[in-house]
């Protein structure tokens, strides 16, 4: 039997790093995205993976949205709850609006789009439900206190979650990855990532996104199964907890 993953933010960046995976690793898989419909488009021809549009921090879009996925494909066994953006600024000039967005998009995202396939997952006794963090989730980050919250909230998310799940076959597990070498990061002026960022970085350099893509398809594996309520930190050693 093939296992079905959904991929939350899974057309760029890590997300699509991890559909990728989860396709080799020879799960069927779907990705969910948010609104850059050329990203999709390009994803889709290019891995053969279906895109589905739909706003994580809406409960109903992902409802709606889910069960387009599993009509289309069977149950959702593994969720990777991967969709994040930033609203970066000082907490004195941050707005209500940048909270929100953070918050809604970042954490509240993890119950919108868990909650519609946990009943199926504890009906057939098996499920994987991965939820990508942050190291700033778990240090802290100046300038990003929306977006710490929203990471750190995450992590008790998921240790909550699991003890729950844990008796129906269901695992809930986070992964937490420092500096991925992705769009957002590479954006960073190249002189400030060789001077500021890699020596915070014992391994001397930036993550890849298929640092985070083998991760997670090791925990999604059925073979996973005694691996529960984790945090599994992947930032070459920047911060060991």
């Amino acid at each position: 039997m093939t296992r079905v993953a959904l991929v939350t933010g899974g057309t760029r960046g890590i997300g699509a790093s991890v559909a990728l995976a989860l396709k080799q690793a020879g799960y069927t898989v779907a990705v969910n995205y948010g609104g850059n419909d050329e990203a999709a488009k390009a994803f889709t021809a290019e891995t053969g993976i279906p895109a589905y549009k739909w706003d994580v921090s809406d409960y109903n879009a992902c409802v709606e949205g889910i069960g387009k996925v599993e009509a289309a494909h069977g149950p959702v066994d593994v969720l990777v709850n991967n969709a994040g953006i930033t609203r970066d600024g000082m907490f004195h000039k941050m707005t209500k609006d940048q909270w929100d967005a953070v918050i809604n998009t970042n954490l509240s995202s993890l119950f919108n789009m868990t909650r519609p396939v946990w009943e199926g997952m504890r009906n057939r006794k098996f499920g994987r439900v991965i939820c990508i963090s942050s190291i700033n989730g778990q240090k802290g980050q100046m300038g990003q206190v929306n977006y710490s919250a929203a990471k750190a909230g995450d992590l008790g998310f998921v240790k909550a979650l699991a003890q729950e799940g844990a008796r129906a076959g269901i695992t809930v597990n986070s992964i937490c990855p420092g500096y991925i070498a992705t769009d957002m990061v590479k954006a960073i002026d190249p002189a400030i990532i060789e001077k500021n960022i890699l020596p915070l970085i014992p391994v001397g350099r930036l993550g890849e996104p298929d640092d985070i893509a083998r991760a997670v398809v090791f925990l999604a594996a059925d073979s996973a199964g005694f691996i529960t309520g984790s945090t599994l930190s992947a930032n070459g050693g920047q911060y060991m907890s």
